[in-house]
């Protein structure tokens, strides 16, 4: 009897727990937001992949990821679907700049920049974040930045305090005592300052990798030669020995980060090159081996092209010191004929513009320049979204309008296949699923 009892009270009890597991499961579900759709279509989209316009287009978006993409009768979305037609645009991927400087502006160049503190660039960032993702550019690469202000911004894009582009970042850049990108030169001696990220030798250059990967870094940034807008580098000098990168490159990817070199002088290209960098930043001074080693490795080029126009024309009233100057007027011409033929030699290119020298927002000013310097149209498309999507190794997720990605979507008027100048004017923006811009009625 006793047994009979117990065995009754466990089932009263199985009972009971089966029923509150079952209206835990029916609340969870009422509280499970239904799927949100949007069925988005234009007049055209542009597919990437081969460079074709397909006219009368949409996009299915289904919880900020694409579902369906192409004509428009060939999608069948959802009854409860809502809809928005841009007439008169075409879509397209949103675009993705690699190099950026979202701390940095166009009017605090050479010494108005050591009147600036840690918080004020990071505000600086803020704003220019903003104008970034508003211009079309809902992923960008943020190739250096003090204090790890880069990180603080990543992650609050991510989310959602603040808008911005999809960050990928690579905290303080590393580099030699005195080098560009890494060192301070503008103090004189008496205040023995040392920039965050310089590191001298093979194992101080790691342990700077495993402090950026500690506090967030994406990836890493490098310096394997001098720079144009440092003081007391030669453009054209290698920074760092091939011993010292290789150790560098081998411990970022052994944590799976990917590295970007600056590098302008051949020697340094070539070094970067050998110790298994994944990009090279500039490359103005490429030579026939560079390109080889780029070609037979894999590594990408980021040649900022447009940037020349805004040093030589207005960077004098930014701050820009007149040795910068001079040096990228030797610097400029010799770039762009290179670019040129790397272009021609088969060489992976993807798009990146050192946005912050000059103004954010201008970023797809650049696209002009690389049709004007033998890239077609489409090509340069290709260098600001699949490419550059492999690049970050997100090529799955962004850089193409196509189901399964993200709804990182944009829309300019008129084809920019025909025209690419159409996209210095982007008037839609959406970045997973979310709009942030809207054609002015």
């Amino acid at each position: 009897m006793q047994q009979f009892l117990f065995a009754v009270i466990r089932g009263a009890r199985s009972f009971r727990l089966l029923a509150l597991l079952a209206l835990a499961a029916s609340t969870a579900a009422a509280a499970t937001p239904p799927e949100r759709s949007l069925l988005l279509s234009a007049d055209a989209m542009v597919d990437v992949t081969s460079g074709e316009l397909v006219q009368d287009a949409a996009v299915l978006i289904v919880d900020g990821k694409i579902v369906a993409s192409g004509p428009r009768a060939s999608i069948t979305a959802p009854e409860d679907s809502e809809t928005l037609h841009l007439a008169g645009h075409t879509l397209l991927p949103g675009l993705i700049d690699m190099h950026v400087h979202l701390t940095s502006r166009a009017d605090q160049h050479g010494y108005r920049q050591l009147a600036l503190s840690d918080e004020r660039k990071t505000i600086n960032g803020v704003v220019n974040a903003r104008r970034t993702l508003l211009a079309g550019f809902t992923s960008v690469r943020n190739l250096g930045a003090d204090a790890y202000a880069d990180v603080a911004l990543r992650d609050a894009i991510a989310d959602g305090d603040i808008p911005g582009p999809r960050l990928f970042v690579s905290g303080p850049p590393i580099g030699i005592t005195g080098g560009h990108c890494s060192d301070e030169n503008l103090l004189p001696a008496q205040f023995q300052h040392t920039g965050e990220g310089v590191a001298d030798g093979p194992w101080a250059a790691r342990a700077k990798v495993r402090q950026n990967i500690k506090y967030g870094a994406d990836l890493i940034k490098t310096c394997s030669t001098g720079g144009v807008l440092s003081r007391g580098t030669k453009v054209g000098a290698p920074q760092y020995t091939l011993e010292e990168l290789q150790a560098l490159v081998e411990e970022a990817h052994s944590h799976g980060l990917r590295v970007a070199s600056h590098a302008h002088g051949a020697e340094g290209i070539n070094n970067a090159l050998r110790a298994g960098v994944d990009t090279i930043e500039h490359a103005s001074f490429i030579d026939e081996e560079g390109i080889r080693l780029a070609r037979k490795q894999g590594a990408a080029l980021a040649m900022d092209i447009y940037v020349t126009e805004y040093i030589l024309g207005e960077g004098e009233a930014a701050g820009i010191l007149p040795e910068s100057l001079d040096k990228e007027r030797a610097t400029g011409t010799v770039q762009r004929e290179n670019f040129r033929n790397a272009h021609r030699a088969g060489v992976t290119m993807i798009y990146g513009t050192d946005a912050g020298v000059y103004p954010h927002g201008e970023n797809a000013r650049q696209l002009s320049r690389m049709t004007q310097f033998g890239m077609s149209p489409a090509e340069a498309l290709r260098s600001a979204t699949v490419n550059a999507a492999r690049a970050l190794g997100r090529e799955e997720q962004l850089g193409q309008l196509a189901p399964g990605f993200l709804a990182d979507i944009i829309a300019v008027a008129g084809n920019p296949l025909e025209d690419i100048a159409t996209l210095e004017n982007v008037r839609f923006v959406m970045q997973g699923g979310v709009i942030h811009k809207e054609p002015q009625a």
